[in-house]
């Protein structure tokens, strides 16, 4: 079953009225004098009779399954939303929702104004009373990062939640377009999904004649972990003409440098990150125990790529394309370079490695 298969729209009944007030009452009172009047409207403009024909707000809801088969109830319009993921809050940006966006995670720093948007703490244990007290008629959360019992919690405080779980590029930008229409803004899910797919087509393209370079792409030094085979970012590495040397069905397995020197991978790939030296250290490797037996230390091929990649929201289709130019610059060599800006030091393999 697809999202929005299961769309329905409920509708409250009105109350009845418990009060009313008959023409004729209402002619005799006006027969007394006017402070019987006066004393008539001021003890009966409270009476809820007076304003049962009046339009009653309708709350409406809209009832589908989020990227993770669960059911979820949403009520429509979306007016208020937090966002428990960096990924989440940069797609929200890149629809141009900010509006609908009352609050944040810590993490959350791109674009510039999504700091300054209320946090509600970290993605790992965000705070739950910050949240109630924004008043969310959504939250949005990733199974990448997120946890089970975030979830539920906000479900026993009957604050509704929907979930990603991209595994491949091109399963982020059909959940931006989802996420679009669930939003209410759904050609501007559609216009930007087509913008990301037409530049990975092109990208695609480019280096379609070269070989893919073999890499071991670096989540963090050390300990020493690589990237799955089975994650959006091994995904992310194919569409960049590259292809991870690890082969694991772990997320974020941990390797040996003995183990990486014997698949001497063509190229190190790092990600341009606050918190991870390797990315500040690169002249060094080659004095450092285990790196410096590699083929790509010696021969100074590494790539550094903008956060963007760890995180699956829009921005990976930039990154994607800064890294294809990277380990192929002659498919690339009448076209300029550009670098995404980089995001928060903590990104979503680095704390997912951190918190297990």
């Amino acid at each position: 079953m697809q999202p929005g298969d299961m769309d329905d729209e409920c509708k409250p009944a009105r109350a009845p009225s418990r009060f009313s007030l008959s023409r004729n009452r209402l002619l005799h009172s006006y027969a007394r004098g006017p402070l019987q009047v006066v004393l008539f409207l001021v003890v009966t403009s409270g009476l809820p009779g007076q304003t049962a024909d009046a339009p009653q707000p309708e709350m409406r809801y809209r009832q589908l399954r989020d990227e993770t088969g669960r059911a979820v109830r949403v009520p429509q319009p979306v007016r208020r939303i937090v966002s428990l993921a960096p990924s989440l809050t940069e797609t929200v940006y890149a629809l141009g929702l900010q509006d609908l966006l009352v609050g944040d995670t810590d993490y959350c720093d791109f674009p510039a104004a999504a700091r300054q948007k209320p946090k509600v703490g970290g993605p790992v244990n965000p705070s739950l009373e910050a949240i109630a007290a924004l008043h969310p008629d959504l939250v949005l959360v990733t199974k990448n990062l997120n946890r089970l019992e975030t979830v539920q919690a906000l479900a026993g405080m009957g604050i509704p939640s929907y979930a990603t779980a991209p595994q491949t590029v091109d399963a982020i930008i059909a959940g931006a377009r989802r996420l679009a229409d669930l939003l209410g803004a759904p050609e501007v899910g559609t216009a930007l999904a087509k913008e990301l797919h037409d530049r990975l087509v092109e990208t695609k393209q480019k280096i379609s004649g070269f070989p893919a370079r073999r890499v071991l792409f670096v989540v963090w030094r050390d300990p020493l972990i690589s990237i799955g085979k089975k994650t959006f970012i091994a995904n992310a590495l194919e569409q960049s003409g590259g292809v991870s040397v690890v082969d694991s069905l772990q997320n974020w397995p941990q390797v040996s440098l003995e183990e990486v020197a014997r698949l001497q991978p063509e190229y190190l790939v790092f990600v341009e990150s606050q918190g991870d030296k390797a990315t500040r250290d690169l002249d060094v490797l080659d004095s450092l125990p285990g790196w410096r037996v590699l083929d790509a230390v010696r021969k100074r091929r590494y790539a550094v790529v903008s956060d963007a990649v760890n995180r699956p929201g829009p921005r990976i289709v930039s990154a994607i394309q800064d890294l294809a130019r990277q380990l192929h610059p002659q498919a690339f060599s009448q076209q300029p370079e550009s670098r995404q800006p980089q995001g928060n030091s903590l990104t979503v393999a680095q704390e997912h490695a951190c918190a297990h």
